[in-house]
C-alpha cells in the first residue's frame, strides 16, 4: 500500500492571496479609510458611491469563497492560519467571518443561503474592507485561543448563523466543529474584547452561541472562585470571602431560575441545556420590524433584581441599536430562525456579570496576580436592545443585545453586539452570487445593511 504524499504547505502564490488591503480603490485600504467610508455611507440615504464605475453587478459564478478576489482568503486549517499570522497588514485590516455551518438555512426558493458572502460583499462595496473566512464546519476548530486572538486583532469578527441548535450537540453532526468546539471558540472571543481588539458581531446561531457562552463563562467563574483556597495578596482572607459570597449568590440564582415559554416551564436552572436557548414558539422567517425591548406577557417569575439591574444598565449606557431605532425610520430586518435566546438567561447573565464586575473592581490588583485573573476579561453587562413579534402573542424577546466591557483603569466602554436576525440579507433572503449584487444605492437605503455598518462603525471607535 502506497502512502499518500504529505500535503504541501500553502504559499501566497499557490493561494493567490492579495497582500495589499482593498480592491476597489487606487490605493491600499486602511482602518482610517474604512472608518471614514463607513461614516460616509451612514451620513444619508442618497449620496453616490465613493467608487464610481466599480458599483456594478457581479459575475455570480466568480463570487464565491476561495474562487477569486475579493473572496480568496479562506482559512482551511493550521497551515493557512500560520501563513496569515505572517501578514499583519492583512489580518489586522480585515473583517474575520466565522462560519459554524455551511449555510444559514434554506430559503423559500429552496436555495441554501451562504450569507457570509453577503457580509463580505456589503463591507467591500461600502468601504473596500476585505474579509477573511473561517469555514469551521469544514476545517474544525484547531486552536481556539490562537484563532480568537487572530480574529480579535482585526477590524471585527462576525460569527455567522447556521442550521444547528445551540442546545443540541447532535444537531452539529456532519460538521468538523462540534457544539463544544464552537462554544470553546466563542468563549475565547468573548474574553478577547480588549483595548487592541475589534468588536464581535454575533448573528443568528452566533447570537445563540454567545448567549450559551455567557452562562458557561459564569458557571466557570463561580466554580473556580468557590474552589480557590487562598489568594496570595489576601492576607486576612477578606477578599476571597467576599468573592465566594458573591459567587454563591450567582450560583443560587442560576440554579433556581425557571425559563417559561408559552405558559409552561421549559428549563429550570443554568444546568439545563435549554436554559440559554430554546425553540421558538413559532419559526420566524421573513421581514420583521424591530421594536424596543419591553415586557410582553407575564414575566413576574423573573426576580426583581434582574429587571432592576438591566434597567440601570440600559439607562446608563448606549447600545447603538437602541439609538438607531430612535433616530432612523422604522427598522425592518430579515428573520430566519427557529430557536431563540431566552429572556431569563439574558437578564440573569447581565445581573451576574455586573455583580462580579462591581465586586472585582476594588480588588483587581490582588486578583490580577492569581489564576482568577481571567475574570478581569469578562463583560461588564449585557443589554437587551430590541425584540420582534413572531405572530400574535409570541415574541422573540431577545432579538438583539449589546455586550458591554468596561476598562478597569479608564472606565472607557467597549461594545460587541449580537442579533437574532440577518442584517446582511436582503428581503429575498438570497446570497450574493445566486442573486445580483445590490448596487450601492440599494445598500445605502437598506435597513439591515445600515445596521450592520453602524455596528462596525461604532465598534471600530473603541
Amino acid at each position: 500500500m502506497t502512502a499518500s504524499p504529505p500535503r504541501r504547505k500553502p504559499t501566497l502564490e499557490s493561494l493567490a492571496w492579495r497582500t495589499t488591503p482593498g480592491i476597489l480603490g487606487h490605493h491600499p485600504a486602511t482602518p482610517e479609510t474604512i472608518h471614514a467610508l463607513l461614516g460616509y455611507y451612514l451620513g444619508d440615504r442618497g449620496s453616490p458611491s465613493p467608487y464610481p464605475g466599480r458599483d456594478m453587478l457581479l459575475d455570480g459564478s466568480l463570487f464565491d469563497w476561495g474562487v477569486a478576489p475579493p473572496l480568496e482568503k479562506v482559512i482551511h486549517g493550521p497551515d493557512e492560519l500560520e501563513l496569515l499570522l505572517g501578514l499583519p497588514e492583512v489580518y489586522r485590516q480585515s473583517v474575520h467571518v466565522v462560519e459554524p455551518w455551511q449555510n444559514v438555512g434554506i430559503n423559500l426558493q429552496g436555495e441554501a443561503v451562504r450569507a457570509s458572502k453577503n457580509i463580505a460583499y456589503i463591507l467591500q462595496q461600502v468601504a473596500d474592507a476585505d474579509s477573511i473566512l473561517y469555514p469551521l464546519w469544514q476545517s474544525g476548530v484547531f486552536n481556539a485561543r490562537r484563532m480568537a486572538h487572530t480574529m480579535s486583532a482585526g477590524i471585527a469578527t462576525v460569527v455567522q448563523g447556521g442550521n444547528p441548535s445551540a442546545y443540541d450537540p447532535d444537531s452539529f453532526a456532519g460538521s468538523q466543529a462540534s457544539l463544544d468546539n464552537m462554544l470553546e471558540l466563542v468563549d475565547e472571543l468573548l474574553l478577547r474584547r480588549s483595548t487592541d481588539s475589534g468588536p464581535g458581531i454575533f448573528i443568528c446561531l452566533g447570537h445563540q452561541l454567545a448567549a450559551t457562552s455567557h452562562i458557561r463563562l459564569l458557571r466557570r467563574a463561580v466554580g473556580e472562585i468557590l474552589a480557590t483556597a487562598q489568594l496570595p495578596l489576601d492576607n486576612n482572607g477578606r477578599i476571597l470571602t467576599n468573592l465566594k459570597r458573591v459567587a454563591s449568590l450567582i450560583r443560587d440564582m442560576g440554579e433556581n431560575l425557571v425559563v417559561i415559554k408559552g405558559g409552561r416551564g421549559i428549563a429550570r436552572g443554568w444546568g439545563d441545556r435549554c436554559f440559554a436557548v430554546a425553540p421558538n414558539e413559532q419559526a420566524e422567517i421573513g421581514e420583521r420590524e424591530l421594536v424596543p425591548y419591553g415586557a410582553h406577557g407575564r414575566n413576574d417569575h423573573i426576580p426583581a433584581e434582574l429587571h432592576d439591574t438591566h434597567a440601570l444598565v440600559a439607562d446608563d449606557l448606549e447600545g447603538v441599536i437602541d439609538t438607531m431605532m430612535r433616530s432612523e425610520r422604522s427598522l425592518n430586518i430579515s428573520m430566519f430562525h427557529g430557536d431563540e435566546v431566552n429572556e431569563e438567561a439574558a437578564l440573569f447573565a447581565s445581573w451576574a456579570y455586573k455583580l462580579l464586575h462591581d465586586t472585582l473592581v476594588p480588588v483587581r490588583y490582588q486578583v490580577a496576580v492569581t489564576p482568577l485573573a481571567w475574570l478581569l476579561s469578562l463583560p461588564y453587562a449585557i443589554e437587551i436592545l430590541s425584540q420582534t413579534c413572531v405572530g400574535g402573542d409570541d415574541w422573540t424577546e431577545v432579538s438583539t443585545t449589546c455586550i458591554y466591557y468596561k476598562d478597569w483603569e479608564t472606565r472607557a466602554i467597549r461594545r460587541s453586539f449580537t442579533c437574532q436576525f440577518h442584517p446582511e440579507l436582503m428581503a429575498d433572503i438570497r446570497d450574493i452570487g445566486k442573486r445580483d449584487g445590490p448596487r450601492y444605492a440599494e445598500l445605502k437605503d437598506n435597513d439591515g445593511a445600515r445596521l450592520l455598518v453602524r455596528l462596525l462603525y461604532h465598534g471600530m471607535q473603541e
